[in-house]
């Protein structure tokens, strides 16, 4: 009896969950050239889709916070942090989060948002990280988390330089501990993936999936808060169509969130 009303408690919780996710866009401006003549043509897109539309279709409320509007609206306390129970990196180069356009064009002193997000777990929060070209450390380099406060509390180990892993024939990952409560109901048979970031094994986290000696899924604790790592994208295009649209993206996805914010 008791098992069953603690289950109803946790389903009510994550129904009132809710999520940051910061990153997952993009501008493309593209130069036509026709001979003597050349004209150029801009695109905007989002990456995020697949992710909150699978969140809020579980009740999860996710307030999405695209890349060209985080430097001036991703929060500057803990107390605006602190309205969320998981923030999610994706795609996000830490430049974003640093430079605070009156920090880079005026010189004004701001906060420091890395070593807010610090505070923000380790007083009981959940922060996940989300693979792409400028998470981690990122292409060439640039997302370059690996030398940020945030090295204290995600539970992988970050390496210098580009860490990209390039697999366009595709790459199958390896479950390594399907007992986890973020594995629940999720098969060990995944989809394969085109590319991740290559992260290394940290003492005291837990890997839940590897490709060979990579870690591909890590979670671990910081203070009294979670912390995740998923090397690959949550959508194209390391993450191809067969991962998106598989039964189980949603439900994995939702397991993430729950044991980040301690729903299970």
């Amino acid at each position: 009896m008791h098992i069953v009303k603690q289950k109803e408690i946790d389903k009510k919780k994550s129904h009132n969950l809710k999520v940051l996710l910061a990153g997952e866009s993009w501008i493309t401006h593209s130069i036509h050239i026709k001979g003597f003549d050349t004209f150029t043509t801009s695109e905007y897109s989002e990456g995020g889709t697949y992710l909150i539309k699978g969140l809020e279709k579980n009740e999860i409320c996710v307030d999405f916070l695209p890349n060209h509007l985080a430097p001036t609206k991703f929060p500057s306390s803990l107390d605006e942090l602190n309205n969320y129970d998981v923030i999610i990196l994706s795609d996000i180069g830490s430049n974003t989060l640093y430079l605070h356009p009156e920090t880079f064009s005026t010189s004004r002193i701001k906060p420091n948002r890395l070593e807010l997000l610090v505070q923000y777990v380790k007083s009981g929060k959940g922060l996940a990280m989300i693979g792409g070209y400028l998470s981690f450390s990122g292409i060439d380099g640039k997302a370059r988390y690996q030398k940020t406060p945030l090295t204290e509390v995600l539970p992988v180990s970050l390496v210098e330089g580009d860490d990209r892993v390039e697999v366009p024939q595709g790459v199958e990952i390896e479950i390594t501990n399907d007992n986890h409560p973020i594995l629940d109901g999720i098969p060990i048979a995944w989809p394969k993936f085109l590319g991740y970031n290559e992260l290394k094994a940290r003492s005291g986290t837990t890997i839940l999936a590897r490709r060979a000696k990579d870690v591909f899924l890590a979670v671990g604790e910081y203070g009294k808060g979670r912390t995740l790592a998923f090397a690959s994208d949550c959508g194209p295009h390391w993450g191809p169509m067969e991962f998106v649209e598989w039964k189980y993206y949603e439900k994995f996805w939702c397991n993430c969130i729950k044991w980040l914010a301690k729903c299970c």
